[in-house]
């Protein structure tokens, strides 16, 4: 049993982390600040994985509270990082926020495990890295083309400040840029549950549907798409989950063939925010109020991975479709919001 930090791990792709990681015999240390998350999390991570993970509230732009974490639990095994803001759009307008968020808690977490002796780092990278890319789907030797958000700037420098930590200190890491994680958990026990407006398309859709949300605007209908929409690759949050068990398995194994690795985790297949809502309608057997509206600024035309790298190299592979996560998807916001 590996003992492992899960930071943001009350959150959505975190949450659903911690409960693979129960299920392969590991335990999670999960720290969160609370702001996008909330503690009755740790219920429905207990229901399905029948352990009740070490809940610690750390705010990891504060170095005090960061070194006081670490003072307690000084022997850890490896960190999982994901505690980090995360809409696009939202990081147009608070850039300055999104750089003290994302970047000071990496740089004060690589201080603590360089002071410690610890290894095994894995980081919750994007496809944003990518840009507006110039050839689909998007390999991991794909260029890293300037950030058309300040978001997807602080993915691209949280990586450089990784490599460099590794190049002084000697650590391991590997960074998984994922495309786009949607769904819940088929228990309907944990999903995605932003605080206040959603950010992201499939909450906003949910919400939409169970009648949060007057209508679901679409932003921007004049893409060089197959609808006009933009095309993005959506990956069920369980397989994203299952990943990070994988790759933290490979660090502790010693199966890396390089300090640092990166791997593209997608399913391979784009689909279009039109064909999202369908498939919503299909699974859900009910029709969306939605609206065309003009373009986002940041959002990019079309992003889908090739997965070859992760399929043969890291083993892991994508398994659910769309619909199942849309299904997921609606599951969980029937239950949260106690609709039949």
């Amino acid at each position: 049993m590996a003992q492992i930090l899960v930071t943001g791990g009350l959150g959505f792709i975190g949450s659903h982390t911690v409960v693979e990681l129960i299920k392969k015999g590991h335990e999670p240390i999960i720290i969160d600040n609370l702001s996008n998350s909330t503690v009755s999390v740790l219920d429905g991570i207990e229901t399905i994985a029948g352990v009740r993970p070490v809940f610690e509230r750390v705010d990891l732009k504060v170095k005090s509270e960061v070194r006081k974490f670490f003072s307690r639990y000084s022997s850890l095994d490896g960190v999982i990082h994901f505690a980090a803001y995360k809409a696009v759009g939202e990081s147009m307008g608070l850039p300055l926020e999104y750089y003290e968020n994302n970047l000071t808690s990496l740089v004060y977490i690589l201080q603590e495990m360089r002071d410690l002796g610890m290894d095994n780092l894995i980081f919750s990278s994007s496809c944003t890295v990518y840009g507006e890319a110039k050839e689909l789907p998007i390999t991991e030797n794909s260029p890293v083309q300037p950030a058309i958000s300040p978001y997807g700037n602080t993915k691209q420098v949280g990586e450089e400040i990784i490599k460099d930590a590794i190049q002084a200190h000697g650590f391991n890491a590997i960074s998984l840029r994922y495309f786009n994680p949607i769904g819940a958990h088929p228990s309907a026990m944990i999903g995605e549950s932003p605080l206040g407006v959603p950010l992201n398309l499939v909450p906003y859709v949910t919400q939409t549907a169970a009648g949060v949300r007057e209508q679901l605007a679409i932003f921007g209908s004049d893409y060089e798409t197959r609808d006009g929409t933009n095309e993005r690759d959506y990956i069920h949050v369980v397989d994203v989950a299952n990943a990070h068990v994988v790759a933290l398995d490979r660090l502790l194994n010693r199966s890396n063939q390089e300090v640092f690795e990166v791997f593209n985790l997608g399913t391979g297949t784009g689909s279009t925010v039109l064909e999202v809502v369908k498939s919503f309608e299909r699974v859900s057997a009910s029709k969306l109020n939605y609206k065309i509206v003009e373009r986002r600024p940041g959002d990019v035309t079309a992003a889908y991975a090739d997965t070859t790298k992760a399929n043969d190299v890291l083993g892991w592979k994508a398994e659910k479709t769309l619909d199942d996560a849309m299904a997921d998807a609606w599951r969980w916001e029937k239950k949260i919001r106690n609709i039949d």
